[in-house]
């Protein structure tokens, strides 16, 4: 059993918490994630790791309440537990002193960019951040943002705060103005793939953040394959980070929807703690 030892409401059902995995902490670097299951009849959850703290012995997780298993997960309040968390899984950001970097959040992928901006700001690099979301409310960790980053820029779909537009229209103004040696992204697909875009005729080397469909994290169920270039990948432990100018991206997409296609059917057809997932014994 793994126990809350902190929650905190971001706005928009957008959760954070703390967990006490001593030994999860103790070994976790910025770019992997964890799988949790929050008790015996509910379905795994691959999170990205936000953030740990190897004192405390504790993991930071944030996500978004969409789904019939974060919603569960939401309920949850400091003091209870979750049964199962595994990890860290997946290949760790490779963190070197590469000169100006930048680095880009979508979304709740702000949460997994902050603790690669972190690092990348304790090696030594000139950190650029750009971080965005539809509007203000779903905006979340700016200070903590602004505080590993030599400039953070910030943009909104409707302006509410920061810049109206898109983080690539920010992305392309920096471009203009820096000579950037790295540049990661991570947040919706369709946003990765617009950053991988933008950089491609720059020739800027961009790495981006995968979170397909994942059930073992080990690499044993197949279902997070991804096209790299001519290679087939598993994100989970190739992954979940890959150069984003060879990822096929449109492929990536099409995976997702029609997962998200079956499990509405699965729900439909299916009512019982797992939310259609198939994973529950009844």
């Amino acid at each position: 059993m793994y126990k809350i030892t902190e929650k905190k409401n971001l706005g928009n059902q957008i959760i954070q918490i703390d967990v006490h995995a001593p030994s999860i902490a103790s070994k976790a670097l910025a770019g992997q994630f964890i799988i949790v299951r929050q008790d015996e009849f509910a379905e795994r959850i691959p999170l990205t790791i936000a953030d740990y703290n190897r004192e405390k012995g504790t993991i930071t997780l944030v996500f978004q309440a969409v789904g019939f298993s974060t919603q569960a997960l939401m309920t949850l309040s400091e003091g209870n537990t979750i049964l199962d968390v595994v990890g860290p899984l997946g290949m760790p950001t490779e963190i070197e002193q590469y000169g100006t970097v930048v680095c880009i959040g979508g979304g709740v992928g702000i949460a997994p960019v902050y603790p690669i901006a972190k690092a990348l700001k304790a090696a030594g690099n000139r950190v650029i951040a750009i971080i965005g979301a539809r509007n203000e409310e779903l905006l979340f960790l700016e200070k903590e943002m602004a505080s590993v980053s030599d400039v953070c820029y910030i943009a909104t779909d409707d302006g509410s705060v920061g810049v109206k537009g898109f983080v690539t229209d920010l992305l392309q103004e920096v471009i203009q103005k820096e000579s950037i040696d790295h540049l990661w992204a991570i947040g919706p697909m369709v946003m990765m793939k617009a950053v991988s875009e933008t950089t491609r005729p720059f020739n800027i080397k961009t790495t981006v953040s995968l979170n397909p469909i994942m059930v073992d994290g080990t690499g044993m169920c197949g279902g997070c394959r991804v096209q790299i270039g001519t290679d087939t990948k598993f994100a989970c432990v190739d992954g979940p980070e890959f150069d984003g100018h060879l990822v096929d991206f449109d492929l990536a997409m099409r995976r997702a929807a029609v997962y998200k296609e079956d499990e509405k059917k699965a729900v439909e057809q299916h009512e019982c703690k797992c939310g259609g997932a198939g994973l529950c014994q009844h």
